[in-house]
C-alpha cells in the first residue's frame, strides 16, 4: 500500500491544488452550483491518482469553494466530505481510467441527498443531473488535467 508522505513540499502541493480548485470554481461560479452544474474544478479530482497531496488539496479546495454555496453548511460539509472520500478512492484506483469513476459516482449518488430536498426535485432527477455534469467535466478534462499534473510533477519533483 502506498503511504502518503508529509513534508513541506507535500503541504505546498496540497495548498496549490486547493487554491487552483477554489479559483477555478469562483471564476466559473455561475455554472458551479445547483442541481445542474458543470464545476470545471472537478477535473482536478482525478489528480489524487498521481499525487496523494491532491487528497487534502481537492477536499480543502471544495470546502473553500462551498463557503460561497447557496446551500450553506450542508454543502460545505457534505460536498467536501464526498470530495475527500472520492479523492482517497481515486488515489487507490488501479489505473488512470478507473480513477475517473469515484468523483463521478460518489458525487452523483451523494450530492443529490441534500440538493434534491433543497430544490424540491426528485432524487433520481438530481442524481442524473449531477452525474451528467461530473461526466462531462471529468470525462473531457480529467485525463488532460492528470497528464498535465504528471508532467509538472516530473519536471519539478525534488527529493523531499
Amino acid at each position: 500500500m502506498r503511504k502518503p508522505e508529509v513534508s513541506v513540499h507535500y503541504i505546498a502541493r496540497a495548498a496549490i491544488i486547493s487554491a487552483v480548485y477554489f479559483v477555478i470554481t469562483m471564476v466559473s461560479h455561475s455554472i458551479s452550483y445547483g442541481p445542474v452544474q458543470f464545476r470545471i474544478a472537478e477535473a482536478l479530482t482525478v489528480i489524487p491518482y498521481a499525487d496523494s497531496a491532491a487528497i487534502p488539496g481537492v477536499a480543502i479546495g471544495c470546502l473553500l469553494a462551498n463557503l460561497n454555496s447557496p446551500l450553506g453548511l450542508v454543502d460545505i460539509l457534505g460536498g467536501s466530505t464526498i470530495t475527500l472520500i472520492s479523492a482517497y478512492l481515486t488515489y487507490r484506483a488501479p489505473n488512470r481510467y478507473v480513477a475517473l469513476l469515484p468523483p463521478i459516482v460518489l458525487n452523483a449518488l451523494g450530492v443529490p441527498l441534500y440538493l434534491a430536498p433543497f430544490f424540491a426535485q426528485p432524487y433520481w432527477l438530481v442524481a442524473a443531473q449531477v452525474a451528467l455534469g461530473q461526466l462531462v467535466v471529468i470525462g473531457i478534462l480529467g485525463l488532460p488535467a492528470l497528464s498535465l499534473y504528471e508532467k509538472i510533477l516530473d519536471r519539478y519533483s525534488r527529493t523531499d
